[in-house]
C-alpha cells in the first residue's frame, strides 16, 4: 500500500504543476492583454481608440476568469490528503479498475508516473460522480461500459 500512497504523491505533484502552468499562463495573458488595454493611442479616429481598448479589456477579463478558475482547482488540490489510505471513492481516492486507473482530484487528463498511466478526474465530472462513494469489488455501468472497481486506497 505504501507503494500506491506514494504514487498518489506524485500524481499529487504533476496536479500541481499542472495548474500552476495554468495559473501563470493566465497570470501572463492578463498582463499582456493589460498592457495593450494601456498602449492603445488616441488616434484621429476615436471611435477606434476606445473599440481597441474594450477589445482588450473584454480580453484581459476572459484571462482573469481562467485565473479564477485555475486558482479555484489550487484550493481544490489543497482540500486532498494524499496520505490516507481510502475504502471508497472520494476525492484523494486512487481507483483501479478493469478499464484504467483514476486518481480522483481535478480534471487534469492522463497522467503518467513510472509508466503507469492515471486519469486525474474531478469529482464532479461525470465518470467522478459514477464513481463516487463505491467500494472495491462493486461493478458499475458508465457510457455503456462495466467498469469493475478492483482497488481503492
Amino acid at each position: 500500500m505504501i507503494e500506491l500512497v506514494n504514487l498518489k504523491g506524485k500524481l499529487m505533484e504533476q496536479c500541481r504543476a499542472y495548474v500552476q502552468q495554468r495559473i501563470e499562463t493566465s497570470r501572463q495573458a492578463m498582463e499582456a492583454a493589460q498592457e495593450s488595454a494601456n498602449s492603445e493611442s488616441k488616434s484621429s479616429a476615436g471611435d477606434k481608440y476606445e473599440t481597441g481598448r474594450a477589445m482588450a479589456q473584454i480580453e484581459r477579463d476572459r484571462y482573469a476568469q481562467q485565473l479564477d478558475a485555475a486558482l479555484m482547482l489550487e484550493q481544490e488540490l489543497n482540500r486532498i490528503n494524499t496520505e490516507k489510505e481510502y475504502t471508497t471513492v472520494q476525492p484523494g481516492s486512487l481507483v483501479t479498475t478493469n478499464r484504467g486507473v483514476f486518481f480522483i482530484s481535478i480534471s487534469a487528463g492522463k497522467l503518467s508516473v513510472n509508466k503507469t498511466e492515471v486519469f486525474a478526474v474531478s469529482p464532479v465530472s461525470p465518470i467522478g460522480v459514477a464513481l463516487a462513494g463505491r467500494l472495491a469489488g462493486d461493478q458499475l455501468m458508465f457510457n455503456k461500459m462495466i467498469y469493475d472497481i478492483q482497488r481503492v486506497v
